[in-house]
């Protein structure tokens, strides 16, 4: 296991923004996003992270973007370094495997959520409001926690500057955008989930929800944006073991929250130091996810 990149150090490019997982760099035309190796959970970031997590996040969503470029115009120029500019070559050895060249946009001020079961936040609502959920959606009564939906259904989230997102309804996300802008990023939000959800299945994983996210172009489309389809923005489980009546196996970083609840942490920075043993069997987690989706070893 080599060390993680914790960050890129490129003093000759033009770093423009660093969140939990990505560096961002403006290079003229066009942006390139970086995904570190840092890890967060509870949204605070360790003070370690886990070697290759950000090369599996990178080349996951390549195989999504290439897999669904006939859903929907994406942001990707090229996940090749040798298509980037001449200046990113100098830093090829933080860049190569984890970088994307894309087009820039406006990024759309809502996060696009496709939930396939109920769980998470969608199902905290139901049990607490009697079968309603903040998007709008009525549910059939009597469901359980990772109940299977009728059909998938579009939950969009504000996009919180810090802590976690808030769920709103749809109309609420459709005054937000704009009608013709939300109506293009749910259409195509569903969509992409139900191709992924199908892939998956043969692939032994279930996608109980994702998260997509959108921006609008200089031209004025509407382009899929970020990443798409990792463990960081979706929930994986090892597909025979989700269902109401038992706890699921994760294909993510539970190893890390399941570990750091143990400790009585409050959840606030800092964050402590993650042991080596819980890095690894994560960094195993994230392999073996890849593995499972591409068909492929991480090269």
């Amino acid at each position: 296991m080599g060390q993680p990149l914790l960050q890129t150090d490129c003093p000759n490019l033009n770093l423009v923004a660093r969140g939990k997982v990505r560096d961002i760099y403006d290079l003229g035309e066009y942006l390139m996003l970086v995904a570190s190796d840092r890890i967060s959970t509870f949204d605070v970031v360790f003070p370690n992270g886990v070697p290759d997590k950000g090369r599996v996040l990178t080349q996951i969503s390549r195989f999504w973007f290439e897999r669904f470029a006939d859903v929907t115009p994406n942001h990707v120029v090229s996940f090749d370094l040798a298509d980037f500019p001449a200046a990113t070559h100098a830093y090829a050895d933080q860049l190569e495997g984890r970088s994307l060249l894309c087009r820039k946009a406006t990024p759309l001020a809502i996060e696009c959520v496709v939930r396939g079961y109920l769980d998470g936040s969608a199902w905290a609502e139901y049990r607490d409001q009697g079968g309603r959920i903040a998007s709008g959606h009525n549910l059939p009564a009597g469901l359980l926690q990772r109940s299977k939906l009728p059909e998938p259904i579009f939950t969009p989230a504000t996009k919180a500057t810090s802590g976690h997102d808030i769920n709103i309804a749809e109309a609420e996300a459709a005054r937000i955008v704009g009608q013709d802008k939300f109506e293009a990023a749910r259409s195509r939000s569903l969509a992409l989930y139900s191709r992924a959800h199908d892939y998956l299945t043969g692939r032994g994983i279930t996608l109980c929800d994702t998260k997509f996210e959108f921006g609008e172009a200089e031209d004025g489309g509407i382009l899929l944006i970020d990443e798409i389809l990792t463990p960081d923005s979706s929930r994986f489980m090892v597909g025979d073991s989700y269902n109401p009546d038992s706890e699921p196996v994760s294909f993510d970083k539970q190893f890390v929250r399941d570990w750091v609840v143990s400790t009585g942490w409050q959840k606030t920075p800092p964050a402590p130091t993650i042991p080596d043993e819980i890095v690894e069997q994560t960094r195993q987690r994230y392999l073996e996810v890849f593995r499972s989706i591409t068909g492929n070893e991480l090269s």
